[in-house]
């Protein structure tokens, strides 16, 4: 059974940087392509970034600059570095992530979602 595991929230002071990751577990398959969604209270999920199978990565503006995901294939890790954070990033992140070979057209495995991990900016 596929799982995924996230790390890496907490508070922190406006400024600062955290460092999300998402551990998936249980599948054969490495991560194909994924992306971070975020949740405020009251707020629409949005996807913040994401990267595809080749390698390409997309921001929302807000983050733009400040946040950057990554791959590593080897411990089936996906990563959000988020750097000079400030209160408007206060929310619950989710990864999402699609399984398989990243030379094939498609994956095999696709939807799978962490549990989300809280991160709070404020001083």
């Amino acid at each position: 059974q596929v799982h995924l595991a996230e790390f890496g929230g907490g508070l922190v002071q406006p400024g600062g940087s955290l460092r999300l990751s998402c551990e998936v577990s249980g599948s054969i398959f490495s991560i194909y392509a994924g992306g971070w969604h975020r949740q405020a209270p009251g707020k629409q999920r949005e996807l913040v970034a994401s990267i595809t199978n080749g390698g390409s990565t997309n921001y929302v503006d807000s983050v733009k600059g400040r946040f950057t995901i990554s791959r590593d294939n080897a411990k089936n890790t996906m990563s959000l570095q988020m750097n000079n954070l400030n209160p408007e990033d206060t929310a619950v992140y989710y990864c999402n992530v699609d399984l398989g070979p990243t030379a094939w057209e498609t994956p095999v495995e696709s939807g799978y979602w962490g549990q989300g991990t809280q991160v709070t900016v404020s001083s």
